[in-house]
């Protein structure tokens, strides 16, 4: 069963139409990208998942029971919603707000103190626990805040920018607390402005566009269905040369030249080079990346 399950959502603000036919599955165990255009209607999609927008029309189902109305409470003790903004209380202590936020969830009693310690042990809190939130670095306030979201224990987590505005390390630890969650059998839909991160770490990624999830696959896939598996050859060039080998395009520079085969066509694509007296410089080898598929089906570059 698929924790989540979007089917033909529709949503209009007034004249403006944020979901237009969106369909899309997180399935079991997955890390679920959704990337988008500002404006594309990742947020419209995620309050409507968390019972927060209500569709104009589509279903929405989790772990197998479409929402009628507002999410029940067994519905919402399913799934963990995680915000961008640091959704904590700055005067309280990190074991307070943990405490505060499993109640909310309806964990209570011993339950919840078993929760709480292993919280402060799985975002590296354990030795800060009566320290006042407001005190925490950036990287220490975002890990506490995916923990909030996460206490009672749901079996899908949506995860907005959850790396957003952290350093290198705080990053590499929250990206340690998902995989273990994952490891748990947790599904995460994870919506991102970084395509490194999304790249590197989604199972499947989809793209939502004008309301529309316009594409959805694993990276291989997509690359297959758009720019297509040919690899790039880029030349930096010694001097100011004048003739430009056959099969080339001059870009910022440089030649760039697509090549199916790196074995087969690359020996005789420098040959052609060295016939005009050119000297290479720098030469790079690049795959297809997400930054061309985006591209490719949008025509704008993902903070557009």
């Amino acid at each position: 069963m698929n924790p989540i399950v979007i089917e033909h959502a529709r949503k209009k603000f007034g004249p403006t139409e944020a979901l237009v036919d969106a369909s899309l599955e997180l399935r079991p165990g997955e890390l679920l990208g959704l990337l988008g255009p500002n404006g594309a209607g990742k947020t419209t999609l995620i309050r409507a998942i968390a019972g927060r927008v209500r569709l104009d029309g589509g279903t929405i189902s989790i772990f197998g029971r479409p929402i009628v109305g507002a999410p029940d409470t067994e519905q919402l003790s399913r799934i963990g919603v995680v915000p961008q903004e640091i959704a904590l209380y700055p005067l309280l202590t990190a074991r307070e707000n943990l405490e505060a936020f499993g109640s909310f969830h309806g964990v209570r009693g011993a339950r919840l103190r078993e929760r709480v310690d292993w919280a402060l042990e799985w975002t590296a809190l354990a030795d800060r626990p009566r320290d006042l939130v407001r005190s925490y670095s950036g990287g220490m306030k975002r890990r506490l805040n995916i923990a909030c979201g996460v206490l009672h224990d749901p079996g899908a987590i949506l995860l907005d920018e959850p790396t957003v505005g952290v350093d290198p390390q705080s990053r590499g630890r929250i990206e340690e607390m998902l995989d273990g969650l994952r490891a748990g059998g947790t599904s995460i839909l994870l919506t991102t402005h970084q395509l490194d991160e999304a790249e590197r770490r989604c199972d499947r990624i989809a793209i939502l566009d004008h309301g529309r999830v316009i594409a959805a696959g694993t990276l291989e896939e997509l690359i297959r269905a758009t720019s297509g598996v040919r690899k790039s050859v880029v030349l930096r060039i010694a001097g100011s040369p004048t003739t430009q080998p056959e099969g080339f395009v001059a870009l910022d520079g440089a030649w760039t030249a697509d090549i199916a085969d790196v074995g087969r066509d690359l020996a005789p694509l420098l040959a052609r080079v060295a016939a005009t007296g050119a000297a290479i410089e720098d030469l790079e080898v690049r795959r297809p990346t997400l930054q061309s598929v985006f591209l490719h089906l949008t025509g704008r570059e993902l903070r557009e």
